[in-house]
């Protein structure tokens, strides 16, 4: 079975120390590489989709979390507060409070809206030692984060919207969705008494996903304490399921903050937040994509995509200068040469590695790579120039697929 705490101490990408504290993973320049690339992938996305990035403090008054309603509801996850000058301080379990300020400070019109705002944040949740595991279940997280404030006649096509891009996300991640849940609220004082808005939001949502063509079954008690909201459901290979991404629309928090927009008419409106995530907390996406593929991941999320192997050391030199080029490039690659072992020991270390590239004498003397893929299949003997635009080019596709046609 394949399991992403294992595999990432295999690996070299994340581990632990009893003095940083459990449930507190530190990143290893590999995993590094890992995490600033799927990072850089969702902002990327993001902008593509309409969304302006924001940062905000992981700290927050009391009164702000009493305001938006997690102190009354989430407290139990939350971190104790802290005296600070005759206040008391929390870290933000949630990014959604912060957002709704940065909304609220100055005058908004309609011609904003849709304002989509995402953010990468920390945040952090009080997790008890005996769920704690790996990256699945950790105290500090990193959260891909969005509100999109909209009118209620926006909230349906944006969370549409946030659904596709989830869609697309996976796709080029190589994972799919176990199901959808449509999660609604249960009994017990854990959710805002407003069953009007309740009503409401859930009708959104199902008519979201209804057009999506999605199948989905509705789940009571899994809701957000301020509304119900969209999970996609992944598996993994022991069968145990959780949530990575969600969409919401949320009617609460802009009562609460007293949230309005300028409307056509000059009247003030309450616009609705539209919560989503579309890869969930970067620690729990990884996880799952090394339980996924094994530590093989897609070519464009791989640590190193290129490994030259130069058959002997008088190839040495020109090896170096191919794996220049491939970074010139943007690539990430390196030498593995001959003081590392036989040829067949380097391929086999190399075997989660993308692409390979041998380098003999007669390739070195003609500008040529021999290349093989991590799946086994050799493409044949190339001109170093050509390889590393065809690699370069299956990168920046993105996806899954090692090799296209030439």
């Amino acid at each position: 079975m394949r399991d992403h705490r294992r595999l990432g101490r295999e690996l070299g990408l994340f581990d632990t120390d009893p003095l940083m504290g459990a449930g507190l993973p530190y990143w290893l320049p590999d995993g590094a590489v890992v995490r600033h690339t799927l990072e850089e992938y969702v902002r990327e996305a993001e902008r593509a989709a309409g969304y302006r990035h924001v940062y905000s403090p992981v700290l927050g008054k009391r009164e702000l979390y009493e305001l938006s309603g997690h102190w009354d509801h989430y407290r139990d996850d939350m971190y104790p507060p802290m005296e600070l000058g005759g206040e008391q301080m929390l870290l933000r379990p949630s990014l959604c409070p912060h957002h709704a300020l940065i909304f609220r400070s100055r005058a908004r019109s309609h011609r904003e809206l849709p304002l989509r705002m995402a953010e990468l944040g920390g945040m952090y949740r009080s997790e008890r030692s005996g769920v704690l595991g790996g990256l699945t279940r950790v105290r500090a997280i990193q959260l891909n984060d969005a509100h999109i404030f909209c009118t209620p006649d926006q909230a349906v096509e944006e969370a549409a919207g946030a659904l596709a891009l989830i869609s697309r996300a996976y796709a080029d991640l190589g994972i799919r969705a176990s199901r959808h849940r449509l999660s609604l609220p249960g009994g017990g004082g854990k959710y805002v008494a407003d069953p009007a808005l309740w009503r409401r939001a859930t009708a959104l949502l199902r008519e979201v996903l209804d057009a999506s063509g999605v199948a989905y079954e509705a789940v009571e008690g899994e809701a957000a304490f301020y509304g119900p909201k969209i999970d996609v459901q992944i598996t993994d290979p022991a069968g145990r399921e959780s949530t990575l991404s969600t969409v919401q629309i949320d009617f609460h928090q802009p009562e609460r903050f007293g949230l309005r927009h300028i409307g056509p008419d000059g009247a003030r409106h309450r616009p609705v937040m539209v919560h989503r995530s579309v890869i969930g907390s970067v620690e729990r996406a990884v996880a799952h994509l090394l339980e996924e593929h094994g530590g093989a991941f897609p070519p464009w999320l791989a640590p190193v995509q290129l490994v030259v192997l130069p058959v002997g050391a008088d190839q040495e030199e020109r090896a170096h200068a191919v794996v220049r080029e491939a970074v010139a490039l943007g690539l990430r690659a390196e030498v593995s040469g001959p003081d590392e072992g036989s040829l067949g020991a380097r391929i086999r270390r190399a075997r989660l590695v993308p692409y390979q590239a041998v380098l003999g004498a007669r390739e070195a003397a003609d500008g040529l790579l021999a290349v093989r893929l991590r799946d086994g299949r050799r493409p044949g003997v190339l001109p170093v120039a050509e390889f590393l635009r065809r690699v370069g080019q299956r990168v920046r596709a993105r996806g899954t697929a090692l090799w296209d046609a030439a």
